[in-house]
């Protein structure tokens, strides 16, 4: 079945595998002893389980491409269980009401700690909803996302501290402060595309941390900006347990909200001229569509959710620093979309909860659980590297009448 270069092949990589693990897996230090313990046996088993790994990734993915050479055009596009449940109305309310119910209870049926963890991936579904219109809709790859919730937290945290404005006060001006400082990055980005705006927006989300690392005066620089306050009900005073479980059903509500508006948008003519955008500027500006508003709305609304998020997550952790804003964050939530499957919603929501609960679930395997979540994003990437909920390309049948 494989040829002997493809054996050398595999034989080499999981060599490059030993190589690179050796550190991690074969050295280990006892600062108690003073010694080093060399593992010779967990090289011998990276190797051989990268060696069979492969092989096995190879017959997988040589099969795959025997079936879909099989199939026809039609077999191709034919929509996955998931789209029709979500085109069947009937259907796609008993499954929204089902989520909903166990939505309501999850908090009383697990402890805090779940909650918690459960309101972090929320706040990354509304994240990775707002970067999937300027993503995933519009084509515009954005390395600096962080920057805009980084504005709406520092939003929160300043106007409290200085003026004293609750949170309900603060959420809007935090949006609108991250959707112009949206608009500022769109201007001198209009006529960049692919790499070149990649660079310059993972530049703008460098400044924006830096400023706020070393403008001291403004922004507490790395020692931060702590006790600040958590979303009120009424004036209450509410207890930690009842702060998060409030926040919790909070999340709930503003996340549907960011589907149904995200949808909508979806559906609109604006979603189209995104989606035109994205497939060939060119032949979008063409069609007579105007691509400056057209990206710039892009990125101002984009850049709203993460400021609305990024005060929900100021008042969620009650401080803040600029080492909450790295690349890494950006990085996350453009995974989050890229994993979930561009312009998707029901991907984005399912990438969010799996790249985000995950590493939390794997902690039972210590040093090795970050390696397990790599091993499992590579495999994604490589058996689906559409998403795993691709969006279906609409096509439209003219009939004529009988």
């Amino acid at each position: 079945m494989f040829s002997l270069k493809e054996i050398r092949k595999t034989a080499l990589i999981s060599l490059w595998f030993v190589f690179l693990t050796f550190p991690i897996m074969v050295i280990k230090v006892d600062p108690i002893e003073r010694i080093v313990r060399w593992r010779w046996d967990n090289a011998l088993y990276v190797g051989l389980g990268i060696f069979f790994l492969r092989l096995f990734i190879e017959f997988l993915k040589e099969k795959n491409s025997i079936r879909q050479a099989a199939k026809t055009t039609e077999e191709k596009e034919s929509l996955s269980k998931i789209h029709i449940i979500i085109a069947n109305p009937k259907q796609r309310n008993i499954l929204v009401g089902v989520l909903l119910c166990a939505a309501s209870v999850f908090p009383f049926i697990f402890d805090t700690y779940q909650t918690n963890i459960m309101i972090t991936a929320l706040m990354y579904v509304v994240l990775g909803l707002g970067l999937n219109i300027v993503v995933g809709m519009a084509g515009l790859l954005d390395l600096g996302f962080v920057a805009f919730y980084a504005v709406g937290a520092y939003s929160y945290a300043l106007l409290n501290y200085h003026f004293g404005l609750g949170f309900w006060a603060v959420l809007p001006i935090g949006g609108g402060l991250a959707a112009m400082a949206g608009i500022l990055l769109g201007f001198p980005v209009l006529r960049l595309r692919g790499d070149y705006l990649a660079i310059v927006t993972l530049g703008f989300g460098e400044i924006i941390r830096l400023v706020l690392e070393n403008w001291n005066e403004f922004s507490m620089g790395p020692s931060g900006i702590s006790n600040i306050p958590r979303p009120g009900l009424f004036g209450l005073e509410m207890s930690l347990n009842g702060s998060i479980l409030y926040l919790y059903y909070m999340m709930i509500l503003f996340m549907i909200f960011t589907i149904f508006v995200v949808n909508r948008l979806q559906d609109s003519r604006l979603g189209r001229a995104w989606i035109a955008l994205r497939e060939d500027e060119i032949a979008c500006q063409a069609m007579g569509i105007d691509k400056r508003k057209t990206k710039l709305v892009a990125f101002s609304l984009g850049a709203f959710w993460a400021g609305i998020v990024g005060v929900i997550f100021a008042a969620k952790t009650t401080f803040i620093n600029p080492a909450s804003f790295t690349f890494l964050e950006s990085a996350i939530i453009l995974s989050i979309v890229v994993l979930g499957g561009m312009g998707s919603i029901v991907g984005v929501i399912i990438g969010a909860f799996i790249l985000i609960l995950l590493p939390e679930y794997l902690r039972a395997f210590s040093e090795y659980r970050m390696l397990a979540f790599g091993a499992i994003l590579v495999a994604m990437m490589v058996f689906r590297p559409q998403g795993l909920f691709s969006t279906i390309r609409r096509t439209y049948t003219f009939e004529k009448d009988k």
